[in-house]
């Protein structure tokens, strides 16, 4: 059985205080006209934020796991591969990477489309066709697949090697294997750092707001300067933001304890 660390011990006074301050602060915003303006402007790029979280954290998912089955891989060639790509990921600004998938990568990416389907008879498509909105997504998925490779490499290394070689006894295929007895378990092990990155990923998705994009944070921008009301502004942009990272936090938080709890129980 495992046993509750501190922290599930303790009442959640600071979760009082936040939902406390919470509702206040949104019974100030709605309750005064400038705010409640500025919110019903802001609510409009809130699916924007969501929809660029969900799908670029999908893709960096896959693709920070293609990435670490690569690092683990026999073969060296995939290992080195692999290996560059998370490095030199790793060491770019996420800002900077997005500024160079959308205006050079893309363009690049646009060419080549052109020319593979140039050659079966199909128009071309010109760079401007493909939106901002899903080359900062791409920018995203490259940027947050490398810092999940290795999330999910620990994770798989950290499974008992004894249970994948019982498995491998029973005749399981290298799939099943997977599937059944190291991802389970991995994902297990990876959750915490997993969720904290997905919470990173709901505020570095403001950053697409550098291409235009019609986030929370671009709309604020563009109030700010019809309105002047900075202070007004910023402060709902700061409280939508904060909603949402706090309630995924208490979410993944609360998953983490169902899954040690469930654990426990298989344990027993």
């Amino acid at each position: 059985m495992i046993s509750p660390t501190p922290s599930d011990k303790d009442f959640p006074w600071w979760l009082v205080l936040v939902v406390g301050t919470g509702l206040w602060l949104f019974w100030l915003v709605l309750s005064d006209p400038d705010y409640a303006a500025v919110l019903d402007t802001l609510s409009k790029g809130i699916g924007i934020t969501i929809m660029v979280t969900l799908v670029s954290y999908a893709g960096a998912s896959v693709l920070g796991l293609l990435l670490a089955l690569g690092l683990l891989s026999r073969f060296r060639v995939l290992r080195q591969i692999s290996r560059l790509y998370v490095e030199v990921m790793r060491g770019v600004p996420i800002i900077v990477l997005l500024l160079y998938v959308a205006f050079v990568f893309a363009p690049v990416l646009v060419a080549g489309w052109n020319a593979v389907t140039g050659l079966l008879g199909f128009d071309p498509i010109r760079p401007r066709d493909f939106p901002l909105l899903w080359r900062a997504v791409l920018a995203l998925i490259l940027a947050y697949s490398s810092f999940l490779a290795e999330i999910f490499r620990a994770g798989l290394q950290a499974v008992d090697k004894g249970q994948i070689e019982a498995a491998q006894t029973l005749g399981l295929s290298p799939w099943q294997r997977f599937r059944h007895i190291t991802f389970p378990q991995a994902f297990r092990l990876i959750l915490p750092p997993y969720g904290n990155d997905f919470v990173a990923m709901v505020k570095d998705s403001s950053l697409v707001s550098v291409l235009g994009v019609g986030d929370i944070t671009q709309l604020g921008k563009v109030t700010a300067a019809g309105n002047f009301k900075y202070f007004e502004t910023y402060n709902v942009v700061a409280l939508i933001y904060l909603t949402m990272t706090i309630t995924l936090s208490l979410a993944m938080r609360a998953l983490e304890r169902r899954l040690r709890l469930r654990q426990g129980g298989e344990k027993r």
